[in-house]
């Protein structure tokens, strides 16, 4: 039946200017605080189905994607030392690794064992904002995780094309697709440094720092959409494209000091909440009842912090084994990229209602578990320094 639109306006309003405050009381990120009134209120008849939600709920999803590519510092990376590089490259192929063999020990539903090493910044960010940009264990977390991001989305975009087209010559063409994008931007990358090196001003035109129709948004925003287009020409996953929007923007154009912030404000105030209560909406309270959906969530938390802990093992050399420890925690909330793999394996039937219930509720005590966790190796950290 159709949902009345004007309630589901007025509630869905009510929700987007009330959740920060009722973050606050809590103490916990807002997210997870839109996720679970989104639940509530679709339980109780307040959230119901409507095209339109649908709809911008998954522009929410990918302003979210555009948001993590705006906080990848491309410099920063490509000046880190090559000592740091690999350590990271190696840390991702370790958590590949612990999170197939945990998955076939475990006896894991195969889209629940792609979903352990998946790994996104989107609330890395937000933790900068609370402990600060320059904390090492922060801006290891950054480093490791856009490149823990890239594998993540390759991957899901392959799992989007496999379970779309199935395996064969179809699932080639698309991964040849896949690889000419790729190639296509890192070739524009490099021509777009060229350009902006001979003709530096052509960046301050492009995106003037003083400017009253408000130049610098409507290029991003221009952007946003021209690789959403690119995406759905080459039927790929459309959050690759976000996500590559969102590192031009930051690589090129860093001088526009408050662009993020304007950007942030869009996607953090009105479209990234739409997305997290539209989660909340499709999750069904009364799953909790069900057998093995809250178990298996706890397991699947469980494993994907234990394998993230031992894949940083290594790292403990760079900085501190507590610094360590908290960039592992750090990068295990990859909230949207679990969302978003576990509705693909619902929508083309990978898995089940109640394993899509469990991925959720995985998604979310990863986010609680792993943001009480850091609180409390701050403080841990804190007083050793006061010792010292």
């Amino acid at each position: 039946m159709h949902h009345n639109g004007i309630e589901l306006i007025l509630t869905l309003s009510l929700l987007i200017w009330l959740s920060p405050f009722l973050a606050k009381i809590l103490k916990t990120p807002t997210a997870p605080v839109e996720i679970v009134l989104g639940s509530l209120l679709a339980y109780f008849g307040f959230i119901g189905e409507n095209e339109y939600f649908d709809l911008i709920a998954e522009v929410g999803f990918l302003y979210l994607m555009f948001l993590a590519g705006l906080e990848v510092d491309l410099k920063q990376i490509l000046n880190s030392s090559r000592i740091l590089i690999r350590k990271a490259l190696f840390f991702v192929l370790t958590l590949g690794l612990l999170a197939v063999t945990a998955g076939i020990l475990l006896h894991f539903n195969p889209i629940v064992t792609l979903s352990l090493p998946l790994i996104s910044i989107g609330l890395v960010a937000s933790l900068a904002k609370i402990y600060g940009k320059k904390e090492p264990w922060l801006n290891l977390a950054i480093i490791v995780g856009v490149m823990g991001e890239i594998a993540s989305i390759a991957t899901l975009t392959i799992f989007d094309a496999a379970s779309t087209v199935g395996f064969g010559l179809p699932l080639l063409i698309k991964l040849f697709y896949l690889l000419l994008f790729i190639v296509t931007i890192y070739l524009a990358y490099h021509l777009l440094n060229l350009l902006f090196w001979w003709f530096p001003e052509l960046k301050k035109k492009l995106m003037p720092t003083v400017d009253s129709s408000d130049q610098d948004v409507r290029m991003a925003m221009a952007l946003f959409f021209i690789l959403i287009s690119a995406m759905l020409a080459l039927d790929l996953e459309l959050a690759l494209g976000t996500f590559i929007a969102g590192v031009a923007i930051s690589a090129f154009f860093h001088h526009e000091k408050q662009l993020e912030e304007k950007l942030s404000s869009l996607g953090f105030g009105f479209l990234v909440p739409l997305f997290f209560i539209h989660v909340g909406a499709s999750f069904d309270l009364q799953a909790l009842l069900y057998r093995g959906v809250v178990t298996g969530a706890l397991s699947i938390t469980a494993v994907m912090i234990g394998i993230r802990i031992l894949a940083a093992y290594h790292l403990r050399k760079i900085y501190s084994r507590i610094d360590g420890l908290m960039m592992a925690v750090a990068l295990s909330m990859p909230l949207t990229l679990l969302i978003a793999v576990a509705t693909i394996g619902y929508e083309s039937g990978s898995i089940g209602i109640l394993t899509y219930y469990t991925l959720i509720l995985a998604s979310l005590f990863e986010v609680i578990v792993a943001m009480t966790a850091i609180k409390f190796l701050s403080r841990y950290r804190k007083k050793i320094r006061e010792k010292k």
